[in-house]
């Protein structure tokens, strides 16, 4: 691992190019110009469909046959972002787990505040079960509020009966919207990306005057005893690391099987930037061992 990589990484996202006060318009065009200026990778094929009258991106990978699915919802902090713009990470996730992703197009605030994504999320996944797709061989997945997104999804499915998938893999997971990590404050300078101010300002975009604590909007409040096996993935300069801990904590307290993977001197989502950073492509490479075995324990289950 290299220091080096990680020191040139923190300088590039030291020049993000979105300050706190920047409106929600302006932040869109800059994460779409940032995520733009990265080609996909040549193998990868990106398919717009729609899945239970959600938009989605299909995404493939050349000379994979897809055995799985993974179910995966981008970042965004709610409010920017959209299924397309994932894929290069998402196909990262697929790439692993010889599956097709299906990354969820869920509507965005302040236009659509909660439960607009929370109930998209949820009518994405019981369209895929009813298209036919074993539970077994669908995985949930997803980075930031994305991955927030995917343990509300499980949270909101198990609460309606429906059954669960296999696992779910969320990296640096946005899980508590009323910002009250003690990481908030002690990772404030080494995170170069995020803040407790940028956050804020976003939050009430999405709750939209509902309660930050509800369970579906943060999903560290939660019961979470029922859910799938979680891997849960962060880096150690970041304002969200407590979010991750502290929803490793809960869910091993409600006997849930979880895996909790913090990698030192990364940034939030790290993992995007597994071709410029070695710490990137090997946790996807150990998450993709995880998502895989817990799939296969899942089919045999099934069966």
């Amino acid at each position: 691992m290299s220091t080096e990589q990680q020191e040139n990484l923190d300088a590039i996202l030291r020049q993000s190019p979105f300050p706190a006060d920047s409106d929600v318009g302006e932040q869109r065009q800059a994460l779409r110009e940032l995520l733009s200026a990265q080609p996909l990778p040549a193998d990868v094929t990106v398919t717009e469909a729609e899945l239970g009258g959600v938009p989605t991106a299909e995404i493939t990978v050349d000379g994979i046959e897809p055995r799985h699915v993974v179910l995966y919802f981008h970042g965004g902090v709610y409010v920017m972002g959209d299924a397309a713009l994932a894929a290069d990470l998402a196909s990262q996730v697929g790439r692993r787990t010889d599956a097709k992703v299906i990354s969820v197009d869920y509507r965005l605030a302040p236009e659509d505040p909660y439960p607009a994504a929370v109930d998209d999320a949820l009518a994405a996944y019981e369209a895929l079960l009813q298209d036919g797709t074993a539970p077994s061989d669908i995985v949930l997945a997803g980075e930031s509020a994305g991955g927030g997104l995917a343990v509300a999804t499980l949270v909101n499915a198990r609460d309606r009966g429906l059954p669960l998938p296999a696992a779910a893999f969320v990296m640096s997971p946005y899980v508590d919207l009323t910002l009250a990590g003690t990481t908030m404050e002690t990772k404030r300078e080494v995170d170069p990306l995020m803040s407790e101010v940028s956050l804020q300002a976003r939050v009430t975009d999405y709750t939209a005057g509902q309660d930050a604590a509800l369970g579906l909007i943060s999903p560290i409040f939660a019961d979470l005893s029922g859910l799938p096996p979680l891997i849960i993935q962060a880096g150690s300069h970041e304002v969200l690391l407590d979010d991750a801990v502290r929803l490793a904590r809960q869910a091993a307290t409600a006997d849930v099987e979880v895996t909790l993977d913090v990698t030192p001197g990364v940034p939030h989502v790290f993992q995007a930037y597994y071709a410029i950073l070695d710490e990137g492509a090997s946790a996807l490479d150990r998450a993709g061992q995880l998502l895989s075995t817990h799939l296969a324990g899942a089919e045999r289950v099934a069966a």
